[in-house]
């Protein structure tokens, strides 16, 4: 099946492009930038820039799904400027795709496009449905111009289904990520009287639905995207501060976050006790119903499959080699994943360094420099660009051993550690795949870089690493076997 996606390079986006490519869709990306989409993208999604409307309609002659994304951060003061920006990114990028679908000659089979429970807009503890009538406001009108704006297309025989999204949760994007640092601090806070309801999704759930919906003619007209167990800000402010292992004893009363948000601040001080109906009535199961159970694999991101400890504890030998005798690395990582798919398959992924950036974190900014495509041999430099919280850094590594169908090093030559030394293992277990990460490094800071390995690197790179799991799990699946998480050393 061919897909046609905007808001391809935001939190779901990325998400859904590995999940399609799994199942053999081929997604094409509608972007802004396409320079920026392939960095964060990979090779295996087809990239086509915004500007060419009558390049859009030929595309749409060969796609069988659209799935609309796109839209611009809602948590901004709603200045007038912005209030534009909102409703250009999302009703009027739709009636931009449905106008070209009006013109391309075969239509698209289905519309699948985002939505969000603001739909429902103020409700206190009302229980709402798909049946549920809108709410008043900014956002509420928002989103029922988005979903009227998508339903345009229902006229040319295409099938419209309007996905009614909560709270996504993941620990890489979304609400979460911008949460985590207060609470992580012990400084989480009760917004406001606490009692506003939170509908919330993880990402996997919202994934998997999404899926069904491109694939499913059963899915059309609006659905809740939400978990069943919706809950209140206090009690949602509490489990994350649980989930973290810190306190949240704070509160942040309604009038400090009007003062900062203006009328925006109704994102956080109001709320819908939202139900999934539907989804439920079409058999949709879902791996995270309940708060406590999202938050422990969205607040771990993996980070508990990744082992650190001493580079040469238990006896451990170094690798050899001139490189690893002459920068001396300090540290082991190891991470192991079994996943769902032929060695062969697996290796076609990895063999392409312009798939790096499609399971780096975006936070990291990733980048290739090099021109491509990249042809992986030994003795090949490829650099990178990336950035280190607020700082950028350029990242040059060589291929050290390039042996197909089995392994492969890449050692940096410049970069942010004094050693790095990334050896790719890919072992066959029948049509399943081992793959074992082991990285021998050394952080920066000289006499100070057991400091910086405790406070920052350690940490830092459980977080790559997870994120890196949870993206191969999205593309090729995993298939768990206990015998394959040795552990390291803390």
């Amino acid at each position: 099946m061919r897909v046609l996606m905007t808001g391809a390079t935001g939190l779901v986006g990325r998400a859904l492009a590995l999940r399609l490519r799994r199942d053999g869709h081929r997604v094409t990306a509608w972007v802004r930038d396409p320079r920026a989409a392939r960095a964060v993208l990979g090779d295996e999604v087809s990239v086509l820039g915004m500007d060419d409307d009558a390049e859009l309609v030929r595309e749409l002659d060969r796609v069988d799904v659209v799935v609309s994304l796109a839209g611009a951060p809602v948590a901004q003061r709603w200045t007038a400027a912005a209030r534009r920006r909102l409703v250009e990114s999302r009703v009027g990028l739709t009636h931009r795709l449905v106008d070209a679908m009006r013109r391309s000659t075969t239509r698209p089979r289905a519309l699948v496009s985002a939505s969000a429970v603001g739909y429902y807009g103020d409700r206190g503890d009302e229980l709402l449905d798909e049946d549920s009538p809108p709410g008043e406001g900014f956002l509420a009108r928002l989103c029922v111009d988005w979903e009227a704006a998508a339903r345009e297309a229902e006229a040319l025989g295409t099938r419209v289904c309007a996905l009614r999204i909560g709270i996504v949760l993941d620990g890489e994007g979304g609400a979460l990520a911008t949460m985590r640092p207060a609470f992580a601090m012990g400084l989480g806070a009760v917004l406001g009287s606490g009692r506003q309801a939170m509908s919330f999704i993880h990402l996997h759930d919202l994934v998997e639905l999404l899926v069904r919906a491109i694939e499913d003619e059963r899915y059309r007209g609006p659905i809740n995207a939400v978990a069943p167990e919706a809950l209140d800000n206090r009690t949602f402010t509490r489990a994350l501060a649980r989930a973290l292992g810190r306190p949240a004893w704070l509160r942040v009363p309604a009038f400090v976050l009007r003062l900062g948000m203006g009328q925006a601040a109704q994102i956080l001080l109001h709320g819908q006790r939202v139900l999934p109906r539907r989804a439920h009535a079409l058999g949709f199961r879902f791996r995270y119903p309940r708060l406590d159970d999202a938050l422990e694999d969205a607040v771990d991101g993996g980070r508990s499959h990744v082992s650190i400890g001493p580079a040469t504890a238990g006896g451990r030998e170094l690798p050899p080699g001139e490189y690893v005798a002459r920068r001396r690395p300090r540290y082991l990582l190891e991470q192991r994943t079994l996943v769902d798919a032929p060695r062969p398959a697996v290796l076609d992924f990895f063999r392409r360094a312009e798939n790096l950036g499609a399971i780096t974190p975006p936070a990291l900014a990733f980048e290739i420099r090099t021109p491509t495509p990249i042809v992986m041999t030994q003795g090949r430099r490829i650099a990178y660009r990336i950035r280190l919280g607020p700082l950028p850094m350029r990242w040059l590594t060589r291929i050290e051993a390039w042996e197909p169908g089995e392994r492969f090093v890449d050692v940096q030559l410049r970069g942010p550690y004094r050693a790095w030394y990334h050896e790719h293992l890919f072992e066959a277990r029948g049509d399943r795949t081992l793959m074992i990460d082991r990285v021998w490094y050394a952080p920066p800071l000289g006499p100070l870089g057991a400091i910086a390995q405790r406070l920052v690197v350690a940490p830092m790179l459980r977080r790559i690493f997870g994120h890196r799991r949870a993206a191969i799990a999205l593309r090729f699946g995993l298939a768990e076997d206990a015998d394959d998480h040795d552990s390291l050393a803390a």
